[in-house]
């Protein structure tokens, strides 16, 4: 008897869902990372998300914005990044109304807010 090699054809898809995969906050960074982050003019706290789908990054920018005295140090629509800095109150301010936002009207599931 002869066995065939069933060959299975596999069709993999990467469908992101809405969520927050990262929110977090630098309250005391080394000046060194300032520049290796390429914020030149930045001071105080650093804030960092990752949004999918990374369109997401482009709202929170401008909830960020809105939500607090913070500057936007990078935003990236393509990957879903979004580093901003100010003083720790507004970057936190900032980070819990884009989570509001987001997560809350939006519908996108939360990652807890994390500090360091």
């Amino acid at each position: 008897m002869i066995e065939l090699d069933e060959k299975k054809r596999i069709i993999q898809e990467f469908v992101p869902g809405k969520q927050v995969t990262l929110c977090h906050v630098i309250a005391s960074p080394d000046s060194s990372l300032y520049f290796k982050l390429g914020l030149i003019d930045a001071k105080g706290a650093i804030g960092i998300m990752t949004i999918t789908p990374s369109e997401g990054a482009m709202i929170a920018a401008d909830v960020a914005t809105k939500s607090g005295a913070v500057e936007i140090g990078f935003v990236d629509r393509f990957n879903g990044s979004l580093v901003i800095t100010g003083d720790v109150a507004a970057v936190e301010a900032a980070l819990r109304g884009v989570m509001q936002v987001l997560c809350d009207m939006m519908g996108f599931s939360p990652s807890p807010m994390t500090k360091t």
